[in-house]
């Protein structure tokens, strides 16, 4: 059993739930901009690795690496998106490679199998997705609701909350 449950929203554009002994927490994965590594003038988003550990550091702060679980949805890998599956990739290395430094252990799962069991059944489609997550999530995580609304949905929160209900 563990002690913490962190869940992870994959991509650049993705959000962290955290739950366990402290309040919870859900906040946006923390990213920079700069310029491409190409000649070209191409701005990307990366994750924060530094920002990211900080945050990680402080919200497991008194817990040994093994009362940590964290759980990230699988990236987006689709060659027809070039360009997106490049950035999920890249995150996906990112947060891994934090993650793995701190020693904690760690699943991949996808959207549908913690969507299947805390979304209500007969939703279809991203829009309705959205909505579903950001108000299962809102009542679940009345504290965090103002960040949750902000952002859209409550993925990375469900997705921890998910792996906690499982027992992980």
């Amino acid at each position: 059993m563990h002690n913490i449950y962190i869940g992870i929203d994959n991509g650049v554009t993705g959000t962290i739930g955290i739950l366990g002994k402290k309040a919870p927490v859900f906040v946006e994965i923390p990213t920079k901009k700069e310029q491409n590594y190409t000649k070209k003038k191409d701005l990307i988003t990366r994750i924060d690795s530094v920002a990211l550990t900080e945050l990680l550091r402080n919200a497991t702060e008194g817990c040994r690496s093994d009362e940590v679980f964290v759980a990230m949805e699988r990236p987006l890998i689709n060659p027809q998106r070039f360009s997106s599956t490049v950035s999920a990739a890249r995150a996906l290395e990112s947060v891994l490679c934090t993650i793995e430094a701190m020693g904690f252990g760690y699943m991949y799962l996808d959207s549908k199998e913690w969507q299947r069991k805390l979304l209500p059944q007969g939703i279809s489609g991203p829009a309705e997705q959205k909505k579903a997550s950001l108000d299962i999530a809102t009542r679940l995580f009345p504290s965090v609701a103002e960040t949750i609304k902000k952002h859209k949905d409550g993925d990375g929160i469900l997705i921890a909350e998910h792996i906690r209900r499982e027992g992980l």
